[in-house]
């Protein structure tokens, strides 16, 4: 298990920065020249501009802005927003506050995933054609059709402005009110959820279904051992792999997918800060973010193969 949890550590070490080169380039191919926006807009002289344009280094060749840049990237270095550089929270601070608000609203959507989705894909699988399976068709159909942020508009809708149980803006650290933190992420968290819940479904029962067919299950019910019993004891550890597989590719899809939910919630997250760098554009700010979400996500998949192994010892040896 060591073993292999080594070899995809170092498996990851090429990934990263063939993809910070490439994070790196994308910022540079940006529509918009930052140095004319931070010196004024269009308002802004040619030698205003230059002045900019020198101070903040962008007068140098791209190749050795990206090797400063990578430097100081490895030691959680990414300089100073546009708009701060007069003063206040470097990039990193900035990240260092928000992250934890995001990742916070994800796993939540996460939960709501695992809660909805894996109950559902079970019943669903172990009577293949009945009404719990037709209506888990149905109801992960609508789950993969509206977009979260139309979902997010509905239950604003009926939950905040018609039924008044849950607020339609607004944002409580759980560190100061755990209760107020879940009073006001339930909305974000549902519309955000929902989709992956869908996704979840899906694959649990297809893999159920799938095991029930093993000669395994077969004996198990030969000896008498009941239909729930063999499915949730035994059957769903096998079921299991491709749902972790799907689970870890929508929490990185959920984590990505904050970013229209907090604007909607009024979400001091990372889906606000990279927003207003974009518009700007905070070339600082877009790179750390990205970043930021792409180790993340390498991580996350890190932590499923490494749960394949636990799930599956031929993983290991392979």
């Amino acid at each position: 298990m060591l073993a292999m949890i080594a070899r995809r550590l170092l498996s990851l070490i090429p990934v990263l920065l063939v993809v910070s080169f490439v994070v790196f380039m994308l910022v540079e191919l940006v529509p918009g020249d930052a140095a004319t926006t931070v010196a004024g807009g269009v308002n802004a002289t040619p030698e205003r501009i230059a002045e900019v344009r020198e101070q903040l280094g962008l007068d140098r060749p791209v190749l050795e802005r990206y090797g400063d840049w990578l430097w100081d990237a490895v030691q959680l270095d990414f300089g100073t927003s546009y708009l701060n550089r007069d003063g206040g929270n470097t990039v990193r601070e900035d990240i260092e506050l928000r992250l934890p608000v995001s990742l916070g609203l994800a796993l939540a959507g996460l939960f709501v995933a695992i809660v909805v989705g894996v109950p559902l894909g079970i019943l669903a699988g172990m009577r293949p054609g009945a009404v719990v399976d037709r209506a888990s068709v149905t109801g992960t159909s609508l789950g993969l059709a509206i977009p979260n942020f139309v979902m997010a508009f509905l239950l604003i809708t009926v939950f905040a402005l018609n039924l008044d149980w849950f607020p339609a803006l607004g944002y409580t650290k759980f560190a100061d009110d755990p209760l107020e933190w879940l009073w006001k992420i339930t909305l974000p968290a549902i519309a955000l959820g929902l989709f992956a819940a869908a996704s979840v479904a899906r694959q649990t029962r297809a893999a159920i279904v799938d095991v029930l067919h093993s000669n395994y299950v077969r004996t198990a019910f030969a000896v008498g051992m009941g239909r729930r019993t063999t499915v949730v004891k035994y059957a769903f550890k096998n079921a299991a792999i491709p749902t972790v597989t799907v689970l870890g590719l929508q929490l990185a899809t959920l984590i990505g997918g904050v970013v229209i939910i907090e604007q909607i919630f009024s979400i001091p997250g990372m889906g606000q800060y990279m927003l207003r760098a974009l518009t700007l554009p905070d070339v600082p700010v877009i790179q750390g973010v990205t970043i930021t979400f792409v180790v993340i996500y390498v991580l996350l998949n890190l932590v499923v193969d490494i749960t394949y192994g636990y799930l599956n010892p031929r993983v290991r040896a392979a």
